[in-house]
């Protein structure tokens, strides 16, 4: 093929009109372009024809409208900054005002020219979108000090500090604003991280203080369970463990890694010693089975008086079960309520028609009514004054009698006490 020939096929390539369109080379092989109506000298080409010579040229007119060709592309499809692409413009249309090469030198710096509007457009985009971006950072930089500094203000120890490393995360992913928006928004974020961590510190070190002593306490009401564990004093022992539990709870938590192992020092005597105790009660309950079965047989008998039919008879047969009833002595704790309240029914039946006849029969039933009162207001005050002295010595069978006498002497004193007061 002819350098002419290859100057035509570049032409097809590019889209350009024939070389001879836009350039000439004179006798001395000096190549023109036209730009306009105007020549330039564009070079020299003197070792080969003047179709070589173009063809030269000319291939350099298709490197730069090539290069506008990739410029018009990366511009419009926003891949490059509106100073880079003002840049390449302006370099390559400095290409152009000398040109060294021979093709439609105007078309060239319209196309160019074209594109500087498109970049101001993208410019004042960018402007935009920046100062969109710059608000944006604002709110947010405003709203990440709000919060640091609410977080400042609490006491959420665990989960302040991971919010807090979140939020600073954040900020620095935020573009900066005007330097004195910026370092007063950031002095204050600054400061509201401070007042927290210090304060965080100052609890964690307050609360490892507290836990030190403890650990002190615990470990101290451990060592004395443990001592307590075989103790077969068992009112006054239940009694201090407790008062010992109230301690253990008081002293609050201690080291994590020596609070589960006190603990279990501390439940573990507890638990020998009640299971000694419960043993030993129902032993006791087991010697006092036979009991329970004699007052059975007892209440068989009182019951067997209802309906009363002759009042001296009965008074006469329950005061005998009565004695025998003492006489038989203690019964299971399980059985004692339901066994008393038995032989009270019964017991109340009589006294009940009993003081019907003497509110009949006894001129002076009202003062002896409220002698009676008074008797059993008295042993009543003096029975409670013993029950809560038997409790804060921890004597549990003593509380058991105590309250089982007690409940017997309100009731007589319920029913002395409506006696009293029919006569008033």
């Amino acid at each position: 093929m002819t350098a002419q020939g290859e100057s035509n096929e570049g032409s097809r390539r590019t889209g350009l009109t024939e070389p001879s369109e836009f350039g000439r080379v004179d006798e001395d092989g000096t190549v023109y372009v036209r730009v306009g109506d105007q020549e330039h000298v564009v070079g020299q080409y003197p070792e080969g024809t003047p179709e070589e010579a173009l063809a030269f040229f000319t291939k350099r007119y298709d490197a730069l409208a090539f290069e506008v060709q990739l410029l018009e592309q990366r511009i419009r499809g926003g891949a490059m900054s509106p100073d880079e692409a003002t840049e390449s413009i302006n370099r390559v249309s400095g290409q152009l005002v000398e040109p060294h090469a021979v093709g439609d030198i105007t078309a060239l710096v319209a196309r160019l020219d074209a594109l500087k509007p498109v970049v101001g457009l993208q410019r004042e985009k960018r402007r935009e979108d920046k100062a969109r971006r710059i608000e944006e950072s604002r709110e947010r930089k405003a709203a990440i000090v709000a919060e640091a500094e609410k977080i400042a203000a609490g006491r959420d120890w665990r989960n302040g500090a991971n919010r807090l490393r979140e939020l600073l995360a954040d900020w620095k992913q935020l573009p900066r604003l005007e330097k004195s928006v910026d370092d007063e928004l950031w002095h204050r974020f600054s400061s509201a991280r401070t007042t927290y961590t210090r304060a965080r510190k100052v609890h964690f070190a307050e609360m490892s203080e507290k836990r030190d002593s403890a650990r002190v306490v615990k470990e101290r009401l451990a060592k004395e369970a443990e001592e307590l564990a075989e103790s077969t004093d068992w009112g006054p022992t239940a009694s201090r463990f407790r008062s010992m539990m109230q301690d253990w709870k008081a002293a609050g938590p201690a080291p994590k890694d020596v609070d589960d192992a006190l603990w279990k020092r501390f439940r573990g005597a507890q638990d020998v010693f009640f299971a000694a105790r419960d043993a030993a009660n129902a032993e006791i309950d087991r010697e006092f089975a036979a009991n329970a079965e004699l007052k059975q047989a007892l209440l068989v008998e009182a019951e067997a008086l209802l309906p009363v039919t002759d009042l001296a008879a009965a008074k006469r047969a329950f005061r005998d079960i009565a004695e025998r009833w003492d006489a038989a002595g203690k019964v299971p704790r399980d059985q004692i309520k339901p066994l008393e309240a038995r032989i009270r029914r019964v017991e109340q039946e009589i006294r009940s028609l009993e003081e019907d006849e003497w509110r009949k029969s006894d001129p002076e039933k009202s003062a002896r009514a409220d002698d009676m009162v008074t008797k059993l207001r008295d042993a009543i005050t003096k029975l409670e004054r013993d029950l809560d002295k038997a409790r804060a010595a921890g004597n549990d069978k003593k509380v058991r009698d105590l309250e089982s006498d007690l409940a017997s002497r309100r009731s007589f004193l319920e029913m002395a006490e409506r006696t009293a007061a029919e006569f008033g």
